[in-house]
């Protein structure tokens, strides 16, 4: 069966506990939030860095494919509120707190935060210490100091390291995958430390691109949101051909990276493919927008 379809199809087990006797507005809006799917690149990277690592533990290597999935929605969910970006549209369709209000949207996010620790807090009898380490790092991924909170925390900040909120914003989750994958699959997760920051980068290097020259009914969500909002973009702050360069780089590095294991070449394939979808196929270019250092 194809990698895509059995995440879709753990992600429909993980849920269904937690929507099928819910008040119905709330499971409805945890659905809404994890279906329909984007690429499921971060579940798809922990469980291929299991994979190469000899998957050692497939069950845990899964409750973290899935959880790292459901925490990435639950962040795209509170992403989307009026209080930060005010997006009326995820992966083509209306955001969460649109379609069931605000109230209901911040539950179904914290639902889903906690759905994922709870998967994980199954697996505890079976691998006490492999789950722990991914407990601990998955909560590092989404908290503070340098997790997905930070992140979304420096958009509130008079000034701006444009790296660290890269990192913590998007990075911090990608790290967390490909840590846990490594811990699940039976690596040395110290090996593995830096190619999810790089690769998270990467991510929002493209994602800045899109952000200021993409289409929105071609990305599902809206466009401009950097500058509408003052955020400091890599485009903003490298202009385009300076962004696309950074991207470039990034990439490279991660492939650099990739330590070595007995799956190392199937891995270095997934994300050349996955960097062949980053890269715009046309040049891009675009006027500089103020931005804090």
């Amino acid at each position: 069966m194809d990698v895509y379809i059995r995440i879709e199809h753990a992600l429909e087990a993980a849920l269904r506990p937690t929507t099928s006797t819910a008040p119905p507005r709330l499971g409805q809006a945890i659905r809404q939030a994890v279906f329909p799917g984007g690429a499921r690149f971060r579940p798809r990277l922990s469980l291929a860095v299991a994979r190469a690592c000899g998957d050692a533990h497939p069950e845990l290597a899964r409750a973290a494919a899935v959880a790292v999935e459901l925490l990435h929605c639950a962040s795209l969910v509170y992403d989307d509120l009026p209080c930060f970006d005010d997006a009326p549209l995820r992966r083509g369709q209306p955001t969460v707190h649109v379609t069931f209000g605000e109230e209901v949207a911040i539950l179904a996010g914290n639902a889903l935060i906690v759905r994922a620790f709870e998967l994980l807090g199954e697996q505890v009898t079976q691998t006490p210490l492999h789950t722990g380490l991914v407990l601990a790092t998955l909560a590092r991924g989404v908290g503070s100091p340098h997790g997905i909170a930070a992140g979304q925390a420096w958009e509130s900040e008079p000034r701006i390291d444009l790296r660290a909120y890269h990192r913590a914003k998007t990075g911090a989750l990608f790290e967390a995958a490909v840590i846990a994958g490594a811990v699940a699959g039976g690596g040395d997760a110290r090996a593995w430390r830096g190619l999810g920051d790089l690769l998270g980068e990467a991510y929002q290097v493209a994602d800045d691109l899109r952000d200021a020259h993409g289409e929105s009914h071609r990305l599902g969500k809206p466009v401009g949101q950097d500058a509408a909002h003052g955020r400091p973009s890599a485009v903003g702050l490298l202009g385009a051909d300076g962004a696309l360069r950074r991207l470039h780089r990034l990439l490279a590095d991660a492939i650099e990276r990739v330590p070595s294991c007995p799956g190392r070449s199937d891995l270095v394939l997934l994300i050349e493919r996955w960097a062949d979808t980053l890269v715009p196929r046309e040049p891009v270019e675009a006027p500089r927008i103020a931005s804090a250092s």
